[in-house]
């Protein structure tokens, strides 16, 4: 079938849309519908598969580069992952949940790499270490326990830990130049660390779907309405921004990944499970420096502690990124409101989604989460001053003249109706689908992108337990993902394996490679640093 070229290099068919049922309709052109496509492509070829994307191009919202931190979610350095109980123990049970869901995602994307249908792996990820690094008697207390529970547990095999002036400023000279050194300081460090380009991995992914004649990704189309027939295909009704026409396609299956929007075409479907749901959006500002004398110092992502309060997101964290081979700094994030759903989106959003099922439970959601509220209206407030001083908490020496202030992504954090408790705030992802199966969204914020790979098993073990169940499935998904089903943690040598395997592939850093040959030192190869 001839192919023609589309909006920004993005291949696209004039076809007519096919009369009989679609087996599968993505909505949305970000990493989540990619990985799914990618997913079922490999385990179905002959599937029809049609995305249907609102932007001229993929990957424009959340997952574009610029509009997340690109950090590779792996507990290695987020505090919030380990939180302190009221016992005084460190709970590390979701970030153990985390590190190993986000192994499964490298084993695929390793997968990508082998097959060939990722030519570079250079051109999506690349190695920096990823460290937490605390200020004050009380949260070096609090490092120091989260380092000794952590080094009780295989996955986290490697962590360096040090109060030492001397030491920490080796790792990260900016971080520690003019700090006053009676200030009581703390940081760990993993190599393995990792920065991610989503964008750059979802253009990948899409790209190679598109040699087939069985997918069609439709950009400048956007979702306007979802009813069941009475067959149980889906009629989803699909607005053509550029010709200003709308059609309807009718679909077995549907899966809703368009970020912030996924609630409000949840809604639309009037599935019973949408009547839980509300949401609330947040967006992100961080401040940036291309400078090569800063850039060349600092090769990490370096988190600190959240401020009471404040959602997963924003932790703030002062990060080395590589984008279409470009390294940067990035700090922040700063939250920031808008009543969109989506960067590029409705004011309305907001107001349209709220119904008479969850507009009890959002209000009180604002009454149990006051300190959220309060962290929110606080960065409202923040002034260019503002958010240098808290640059400076990192950076000492930073200066206005360097940075540049940065919009980010919206995410729409989840608020759900529970039956004995109300409204409750849900952080992290959660996917919606329906009795029947035929209908699955995603909700929610960080990890997300970070753990595609298994929420998109979740999904296929949710939505086609038949066809998982299958050998065929079976084998094909341990192909891509050796691991599935296995417990890392319980199974250290194989946790090695894994983590070896998918470094030499992805060519990441690794400490066992040191022994074997030299690792590829994305960042700089002349650097220490790295």
């Amino acid at each position: 079938m001839k192919k023609e070229s589309g909006h920004n290099g993005m291949n696209q068919r004039n076809s007519e849309i096919l009369e009989q049922p679609i087996d599968v309709v993505l909505i949305g052109g970000g990493i989540m519908s990619a990985t799914l496509g990618t997913f079922l492509h490999q385990l179905e070829p002959n599937w029809n598969i049609q995305l249907f994307e609102r932007m001229s191009d993929i990957a424009e919202e959340s997952s574009n580069g610029w509009n997340n931190a690109g950090t590779g979610h792996s507990a290695l350095a987020e505090m919030n992952y380990t939180p302190e109980q009221s016992n005084g123990e460190i709970n590390t049970d979701k970030a153990t949940n985390i590190y190993e869901q986000f192994q499964l995602s490298r084993q695929f994307w390793a997968y990508l790499v082998n097959q060939g249908i990722i030519q570079s792996p250079q051109s999506f990820i690349n190695s920096v270490p990823h460290m937490s690094f605390v200020w004050g008697e009380e949260n070096v207390r609090f490092l120091r326990k989260r380092y000794q529970a952590l080094q009780r547990n295989p996955l986290f095999d490697g962590m360096a830990y040090s109060e030492d002036y001397d030491q920490i400023k080796s790792w990260v000279p900016i971080i520690m130049k003019d700090r006053d050194p009676s200030q009581p300081i703390a940081a760990t460090r993993m190599r393995i660390g990792t920065d991610v380009n989503f964008g750059a991995l979802t253009h990948s992914m899409l790209d190679y779907l598109q040699q087939s004649e069985h997918f069609q990704c439709t950009t400048n189309h956007e979702v306007k309405a979802l009813s069941q027939n009475a067959q149980g295909h889906w009629a989803i009704t699909v607005y053509d921004r550029d010709k200003q026409t709308t059609k309807t396609v009718t679909a077995k299956f549907v899966f809703i990944g368009a970020g912030g929007a996924s609630l409000t075409l949840l809604q639309k479907s009037g599935i019973p499970e949408a009547k839980q749901y509300g949401g609330f959006p947040v967006g992100g500002q961080f401040l940036v420096t291309d400078n090569p004398e800063l850039v060349s110092q600092h090769a990490a992502k370096v988190y600190g502690k959240a401020s009471v309060g404040a959602p997963p997101m924003s932790v703030p964290h002062l990060d080395t990124r590589v984008i279409d081979g470009k390294r940067y700094l990035l700090f922040g994030p700063f939250a920031s409101f808008s009543s969109k759903f989506l960067k590029n989106s409705s004011l309305w959003d907001l107001f349209s989604s709220v119904n008479p099922s969850n507009v009890l439970p959002m209000a009180q959601v604002g009454f149990k989460n006051f300190d959220l509220v309060k962290y929110l209206m606080s960065q409202l407030r923040q002034s260019n001053s503002d958010r240098l001083n808290a640059l400076k908490d990192f950076f000492p020496n930073a200066k206005p003249e360097d940075w540049s202030l940065w919009q980010a992504g919206q995410r729409v954090q989840i608020i759900k109706k529970e039956a004995d408790s109300g409204g409750q705030l849900r952080l992290g992802t959660e996917l919606v689908t329906s009795q029947d199966r035929s209908i699955t969204a995603l909700l929610g914020a960080s990890p997300g992108a970070s753990t595609s790979a298994s929420i998109m098993l979740n999904l296929l073990q949710t939505c086609f337990a038949d066809k998982m169940a299958t050998p065929e499935w079976q084998e094909k998904v341990r192909q891509m993902i050796p691991s599935h089903g296995q417990s890392l943690k319980d199974n250290p040598s194989l946790h090695h394996e894994i983590l070896l395997s998918t470094s030499k592939t992805l060519q990441l850093e690794h400490h066992l490679l040191d022994k074997e040959s030299e690792p590829v030192d994305i960042l700089n190869e002349e650097s220490h640093f790295a």
